[in-house]
């Protein structure tokens, strides 16, 4: 089981060295990744404060550690990806000298527990919908981050009204259903690799008892998903309003399940 565990990051791994040439062009710069993107931030600049030392994890091309280091945070932000980790710290300056970057995979967490205490942590953008193993993820996590420590964690949700609705219309049906199972296979160039979507209630009980939900909301619930790109550069002002819908609706219990993406807010247990 762990070699089979192995492989699959080794796969994931090199699925996102990859396409890590072109992530910025294609999410990172893009109208729909700025919008989605902001919505997190937002968060983000709430949950954590300056002088405080985070740990992200799948930090991709290291746009979301610039900005808490922007913001006088220290990060430590670890991805599995050789090549995205290259690219982070050719972006990182003399004035964000309060960021490392470190290959390392989520799955390989517990090589930290030497490190002091973290003061909180985050994922953004779906990269915990490829870890193996969630619950030993959690308690290596747990091992690393102070009482009460503040978690982030930016998921795929198993329910797009985005995704059923684009697919649909365009008489895809298996597209528009790929996530209502839970789980399914995400193709990267010629690499394969295994994704999983959990509901918000089986996240909740993939971290009980050691960290406990807070706060839920929705992100990408009116800003469609990335691959309608197309679309959302053909009606940018649009695009900001839907952002604004957003911002507003995101926490509405009824609708914060069936947004692109979910973020979840967890805080470490009492032990």
């Amino acid at each position: 089981m762990k070699n089979a565990a192995i492989l699959e990051v080794s796969g994931v791994a090199s699925a996102f060295d990859q396409i890590a040439p072109t992530y910025d062009e294609v999410f990172t710069q893009s109208v729909i990744g700025r919008a989605q993107r902001k919505v997190v931030w937002d968060e983000l600049q709430k949950t954590f404060r300056e002088g405080q030392h985070i740990l992200e994890l799948n930090c991709g091309t290291g746009e979301d550690a610039l900005f808490l280091s922007a913001r006088g945070v220290k990060v430590l932000a670890c991805d599995c990806s050789p090549k995205m980790i290259a690219i982070a710290r050719r972006k990182r300056t003399e004035s964000a000298g309060n960021i490392e970057f470190r290959v390392l995979p989520s799955e390989r967490l517990e090589e930290l527990t030497s490190s002091i205490p973290f003061d909180g942590a985050f994922s953004n953008f779906s990269g915990m919908n490829c870890v193996t193993d969630v619950k030993q993820f959690v308690a290596s996590l747990a091992e690393i981050l102070k009482p009460k420590a503040r978690v982030l964690v930016c998921v795929s949700g198993r329910f797009c009204l985005w995704e059923l609705a684009w697919f649909l219309l365009k008489g895809l049906p298996r597209k528009a259903f790929r996530r209502v199972g839970g789980s399914t296979t995400a193709r990267m160039e010629d690499r394969e690799f295994a994704v999983v979507y959990p509901t918000i209630r089986q996240w909740a009980s993939h971290f009980h008892p050691l960290f406990r939900l807070r706060k839920i909301r929705a992100v990408g619930l009116f800003i469609p998903p990335s691959y309608v790109e197309s679309w959302a550069r053909r009606h940018p002002r649009l695009v900001e309003r839907l952002a604004k819908m957003d911002r507003f609706f995101g926490r509405q219990p009824w609708l914060r399940a069936v947004g692109d993406h979910v973020l979840l807010e967890f805080e470490k247990a009492p032990r």
